[in-house]
C-alpha cells in the first residue's frame, strides 16, 4: 500500500501550480509576528487592496465553484461539486469552503486575526484561538500544541510569505467587503492528524523563507 506522503505528492502533481499543500509542524526557529496592524480596521483602502489580492490570486477558481469574478452569483461562497472546488487528494476528498461572512456557514464568526493565522500558518480558524502567534513550534507562542490544518489544496503555503498588511487586507475584504451567503459546504476529508504528518518543513520548506541568496541562487 502506498504511504500517505507518496500518495499526496503524486496527486498534487495534477493540481494547478497555484495550489500548494502546506503547514509547518517540525521544530523550526521561532518566528516573530511584529505586525502593528489593527486586526479590525476594514478601511475602504484596505478592503479594496484585499479585493485586488483575492482576484489576482485566483481565489474564486476554487472558492466560487470555478467562477473567478465578483459579478457572478456564488462569489466566494464555496465549492459546488466535483471539478468546482472539490479535489481528490489520495483517498480523501477536500472541498473549498464558503469564505463569505455568513455566521452559520462562512467566516462570519471568525475574526480577522483568525483568518490571518489561517493564511499565514495554515491553521483552521474554527480550532485556533483569536490570538497573535509568535512561533511555528507546536505548543509555543500561541501555536497550538496539536494543530489542525487547512485541507489541501488550499495554497496558503505560497500566501504565507506575503506581507502582514496584505494578509490583513484579504481578511478585511472577506469580513467587510462581501455580502454573506448561506451555503454550507460539506466538510473536507482527511487523515486523523489533520495533515500534520504531511506538512513538515522538509515537505513545504521553512517559514520565514531563507535569506537571499540561498544555495540555488546568486547575486549579480
Amino acid at each position: 500500500m502506498t504511504s500517505r506522503p507518496k500518495v499526496l505528492s503524486r496527486h498534487l502533481r495534477f493540481v494547478p501550480a497555484i495550489l500548494f499543500v502546506a503547514a509547518c509542524t517540525a521544530p523550526a526557529p521561532s518566528v516573530s509576528n511584529s505586525s502593528t496592524i489593527s486586526v479590525a480596521q476594514g478601511t475602504d483602502a484596505q478592503i479594496a487592496r484585499g479585493r485586488y489580492l483575492v482576484i489576482e490570486h485566483g481565489c474564486g477558481d476554487c472558492h466560487s465553484g470555478g467562477v473567478p469574478t465578483p459579478l457572478a452569483d456564488g462569489w466566494l461562497s464555496g465549492t459546488s461539486g466535483p471539478d468546482r472546488g472539490e479535489f481528490q487528494i489520495g483517498p480523501f476528498k477536500t472541498r473549498a469552503r464558503n469564505l463569505t461572512p455568513d455566521n452559520a456557514t462562512g467566516l462570519g464568526r471568525f475574526t480577522e486575526r483568525q483568518i490571518f493565522n489561517a493564511i499565514r500558518y495554515g491553521l483552521r480558524p474554527g480550532e485556533t484561538p483569536d490570538a497573535e502567534i509568535t512561533s511555528n513550534i507546536p505548543g509555543q507562542g500561541n501555536f497550538p500544541l496539536h494543530p489542525k490544518y487547512l485541507a489541501p489544496p488550499m495554497p496558503w503555503i505560497a500566501f504565507r510569505h506575503m506581507p502582514d498588511q496584505d494578509l490583513y487586507a484579504i481578511a478585511a475584504y472577506l469580513k467587510h467587503g462581501l455580502k454573506p451567503v448561506n451555503h454550507r459546504v460539506q466538510d473536507s476529508e482527511g487523515p486523523p492528524d489533520f495533515w500534520a504528518g504531511e506538512y513538515t518543513v522538509r515537505n513545504i520548506g521553512p517559514y520565514p523563507a531563507p535569506a537571499f541568496p540561498a544555495v540555488t541562487e546568486k547575486q549579480r
